[in-house]
């Protein structure tokens, strides 16, 4: 289990049992979690805590284009770098509840139990997204490990029970599924434009580019190997043929 919940260390979570049990984290393993992809843009999220578990949170946030408020009486260097330039606010001082008041997410990465817990406890209250770090019991929601090529984002989790074995997969899904997969997502991009103005149902729009993604030529041979422009005249040809047959079937 994570490192701030396993049996024999103190108690980090909300039943404050003194010497931790496992208790509170033995239905991770069972629990079903609903993956999604947040919007941060334009959305407050705060992060409690500005060492530097908070920096890796600060700068996931930013990229995903947070607006990011810390709240901690110290920060390492590079959190108060960010906060000299604008990048994020820093709010210098103990952590508050009317911190979280206006907060879409919030993160706590405190080296403080009653910290991390109050955190929780009052974004649970307020309808909040919550995750205290490496604190499973007191999460909402979890953070997998994100592999990132263009617009393909591919998220790997295994529910807090190994973050090494999430690494080492996000590792070899980064390799397999590379520049190639988000060139081509960007090109079929370029495409839903027309397909939304001349294929009349979603069946139709859906049928069309599944036969680019599965079709003979493989789409992602042809950008691994140069040959975009190939590509290209295969849409084209597919497009054409599917104006072809719309005038047919109307005629």
């Amino acid at each position: 289990m994570p490192a701030q919940a396993f049996a024999g260390k103190e108690c980090v979570c909300a039943l404050k049992k003194g010497i931790c049990d496992q208790e509170c984290v033995r239905d991770m393993l069972e629990t079903n979690f609903y993956i999604a992809c947040l919007k941060l843009s334009g959305r407050q999220s705060v992060v409690v805590g500005g060492g530097e578990v908070g920096l890796e949170k600060v700068e996931g946030l930013l990229a995903c284009g947070g607006d990011v408020t810390v709240v901690a009486p110290e920060v390492c260097d590079e959190v108060a770098s960010l906060a000299t330039e604008g990048s994020i606010k820093w709010r210098q001082r103990e952590y508050e509840p009317s911190d979280i008041e206006t907060a879409f997410l919030v993160i706590a990465a405190t080296n403080d139990t009653d910290v991390n817990i109050a955190v929780f406890n009052d974004a649970e209250a307020r309808g909040k997204l919550a995750n205290v770090v490496d604190v499973p019991p007191l999460c909402n929601f979890i953070l997998p490990a994100i592999t990132r090529t263009g617009p393909v984002a591919i998220a790997i989790s295994t529910a807090g029970a190994s973050p090494a074995l999430a690494k080492r997969m996000k590792a070899e899904i980064a390799d397999q599924f590379g520049d190639a997969y988000a060139d081509l997502a960007v090109i079929l991009n370029d495409a839903r434009g027309w397909a939304k103005s001349t294929l009349p149902t979603y069946n139709d729009r859906k049928d069309f580019f599944e036969s680019i993604v599965n079709g003979d030529p493989d789409p992602i041979e042809l950008l691994r190997s140069g040959r975009a422009s190939e590509l290209h005249e295969l849409i084209d040809k597919a497009q054409r043929a599917a104006e072809a047959n719309l005038a047919t079937q109307s005629a």
